[in-house]
């Protein structure tokens, strides 16, 4: 039997970049031999070094509303394990994104309900229990990438056999079927090259939730 690859997906949930590369991860699933490691990164905390030079009214979102989806995911991690963070990640994704209801207290609340998961989880998008364990896997995204970046972050393997992370890939809508492994091939092939760091281009288009 073929060895799965690995793969390790830092995601926050507010993002609706992230939310499509998660997909188009899912998308490849179907048809390669996965191993998806799901893990929590923060745009809040990735913002605070910067935060008083940000507009009001994304300071404000960075400041309050961005820190409970994480945080429920976290403490969902920890009481439950790590196999309930990637259906916690759809059930938000799905209500913020799709169905456009934003991330909201009763979003995060009907995320755990669909995602088979205890409503009195709702009560740490409030606390600050689980910020150690919430920092320490952000930080573990981030070192492999540095602070120039944001969400997501995928690590896949690469030269020597170890793993090199990326930001992105940033796509809109999210690939499916033949594209989504044509993308996923050339994801592994640069990953291959030693010194590869970017390819970038300016986004054109918003993201196109389907």
């Amino acid at each position: 039997m073929s060895e799965k690859t690995p793969v390790d997906f830092w995601f926050d949930p507010l993002c609706p970049w992230a939310w499509m590369t998660s997909r188009w991860v899912l998308e490849v699933e179907k048809a390669r031999d996965l191993d998806i490691r799901w893990h929590v990164m923060s745009l809040a905390v990735l913002n605070e070094p910067r935060i008083d030079e940000m507009p009001e009214e994304y300071r404000e979102l960075m400041e309050t509303t961005a820190w409970a989806p994480v945080r429920v995911v976290v403490a969902a991690q920890q009481k439950h394990g790590d196999e309930v963070v990637g259906p916690l990640y759809t059930a938000l994704g799905t209500r913020f994104h799709n169905k456009g209801e934003g991330p909201t207290r009763e979003a995060v609340a009907g995320a755990l309900a669909d995602a088979g998961l205890p409503a009195e989880l709702i009560e740490y998008a409030d606390s600050d229990a689980y910020d150690t364990e919430l920092r320490a896997s952000h930080k573990e995204g981030i070192d492999k990438v540095g602070q120039e970046v944001g969400t997501p972050v995928i690590a896949v393997p690469g030269a020597d056999g170890g793993q090199i992370a990326f930001f992105g890939p940033v796509v809109t809508p999210a690939p499916k079927g033949e594209e989504a492994l044509k993308l996923w091939d050339g994801t592994l092939m640069v990953a291959s090259v030693k010194g590869f760091y970017e390819i970038k281009r300016t986004r054109t288009q918003g993201p196109i939730f389907d």
